[in-house]
């Protein structure tokens, strides 16, 4: 019996179709948002996307790294830094949602921001925002100055 076989580690990003949208503004990467998260859960549970953009600051995919509870979602930076290596992203911008309809980012989400930030730095890619959204309304970091 043969103990040194090794796991392969198989790995895969599609780009299926060729939507390629330009960021612009905070709102462009809204209006993408919204139309990922679940509208009909945007008051009653936390999700937590990323979207990763090219150089030209062209949408490469989108990918929704958590969802779970009515107050908080857990966000491994990992998680967030690794669908960015797979797509050879430049530039991240993170959304999550406050079922609550507060749009004030809470001590716990500015935290996540800056471990967000640090991570891109060291990968050589960009957290050019984090949004915070309600069901009629949403609030952007990089618009606030906070990134």
């Amino acid at each position: 019996m043969k103990f040194n076989i090794v796991n392969e580690i198989k790995l895969s990003y599609s780009r299926k179709g060729n939507c390629e949208k330009l960021i612009t503004s905070s709102v462009d990467a809204v209006d993408i948002f919204r139309e990922h998260f679940d509208a009909e859960e945007m008051d009653y549970r936390e999700s937590f996307f990323a979207l990763y953009l090219n150089q030209a600051n062209k949408v490469l995919g989108i990918k929704k790294i958590s969802e779970c509870g009515i107050s908080s979602t857990l966000v491994d930076v990992r998680i967030v830094m690794q669908a960015g290596l797979l797509c050879n992203a430049s530039g991240i911008i993170v959304a999550h949602n406050h079922p609550s309809g507060n749009l004030k980012p809470s001590s716990c989400d500015i935290k996540m921001t800056v471990q967000i930030k640090e991570a891109s730095k060291i990968m050589s890619m960009s957290l050019l925002d984090h949004v915070i959204l309600t069901s009629d309304a949403h609030y952007s970091f990089a618009d606030d100055g906070m990134i």
